[in-house]
């Protein structure tokens, strides 16, 4: 099906029109109560929290037809269309190619809108296949019950998860709001088992806090829609001449249309990013009229990714801020959605996207300006402060 490729394992619903996206797995848990790639549990678009991505897979692609003839097949012997679909992408060696049923499609299309129906924790998939709670949202279900990062989850209604992909996972825990979801748990050696009624939960993309000196922190956790005008809006109310430290840390991408806002803030036009599909290219522009004084700061680190990497790199390569931290993920590569003959959506890579000065950052990252561990919020503000970027 044509349309905008989405800079991510998520675009848009199909039904409502594709759209460029550059989230890492979000949307699927936020709908379904878990988040991100690796993370499961958050908003879509942009799972709210970055975590340790599934073992990489060989760099390739897969071929669309042979998707859909396999589909096909499938569905014409009563097999799992989804899962045929999946078996031929993961042989392809498409690392960040993957296969979202109509349910999950739908959870994406609300989470973009930053809110979703789950128990509000995230979990990462470690590397020896064990699931395990990440973070739990504040005032959530799972939060109410008890739950807390470390937690390991072991079955979710029966089904036991270690091992599962984390797509998988989110299938589990999703389900309509109100309706009861028991997970078996261990913790500290010990098993304990909780039942949780799911909720339509939201999060909020932007938070702004202003410290004594003057400086103004404007934290993105995710792109999710909204997200570009709250930074624009938070830029135009920091106080005249003070500095922005813009915090992407964590944060794994989002909708690049709001990702392109959100550097429009700081940016008076000009080019933000340039991509291809399947050889075509494409660039991606500010739109004119951001604050190009302000002394600006852009904090990152491994958890930056996708669509936070682009605005990352637009500003660095811009000359607009200095970017300081640790080195970010490295996602840049572009899915194009594909419509199959079940009626699910194959999410596969056609082509990368390089910031303006050219720098192809799938697989490398950005590397900051300035590295800093525990200290970067004060690391950060010594360079806003004029007092340079040593030590």
């Amino acid at each position: 099906m044509p349309g905008l490729p989405a800079f991510c394992l998520r675009p848009r619903d199909l039904r409502r029109g594709a759209v460029l996206t550059l989230a890492f797995l979000a949307s699927v848990a936020t709908a379904a109560g878990t988040g991100c790639w690796d993370r499961e549990e958050g908003p879509a678009a942009a799972a709210l929290v970055a975590g340790a991505p599934e073992p990489p897979r060989a760099t390739g692609t897969a071929d669309r037809e042979a998707v859909a003839r396999a589909v096909a097949e499938a569905v014409a012997e009563g097999k799992s269309g989804k899962n045929a679909a999946q078996e031929v992408v993961s042989r392809s060696g498409d690392r960040w190619g993957t296969v979202y049923d109509q349910g999950e499609y739908a959870a994406f299309a609300e989470g973009l809108d930053g809110r979703w129906t789950g128990v509000g924790l995230w979990a990462q998939r470690a590397r020896d296949g064990r699931i395990q709670v990440d973070k739990v949202q504040p005032d959530s279900p799972a939060a109410r019950a008890g739950l807390r990062a470390g937690d390991r989850l072991l079955s979710v209604d029966g089904h036991a998860v270690t091992g599962l992909a984390v797509t998988d996972v989110i299938a589990l825990l999703r389900g309509e709001a109100g309706t009861p979801v028991v997970l078996n748990l261990s913790r500290d050696g010990s098993d304990l088992t909780e039942t949780v009624r799911r909720e339509q939960l939201r999060t909020e993309p932007v938070t702004v806090r202003q410290l004594p000196s003057g400086i103004t922190i404007i934290k993105v956790a995710s792109f999710t829609r909204g997200s570009g005008d709250q930074v624009k809006a938070a830029v135009r109310a920091a106080p005249p001449g003070g500095g922005v430290m813009l915090d992407l840390r964590g944060n794994p991408g989002g909708l690049v249309t709001e990702a392109v806002a959100a550097a429009s803030a700081f940016l008076d036009g000009g080019l933000v990013a340039t991509y291809d599909v399947r050889g075509e290219q494409r660039a991606l522009y500010a739109t004119p009229g951001g604050d190009t004084t302000r002394p600006l700061v852009a904090l990152v680190d491994g958890g930056t990714m996708s669509a936070a990497e682009l605005v990352t790199g637009a500003l660095q390569d811009r000359g607009r801020a200095v970017a300081v931290g640790s080195r970010t993920f490295g996602k840049g590569s572009v899915q194009m959605p594909t419509e199959l003959p079940d009626g699910s959506v194959a999410e596969l890579t056609v082509g990368t996207y390089r910031t303006p000065g050219g720098r192809s950052l799938d697989g490398s990252g950005i590397t900051p300006d300035l590295a800093a561990g525990e200290r970067v919020e004060e690391r950060a503000a010594a360079v806003l402060g004029g007092r340079g970027v040593g030590p």
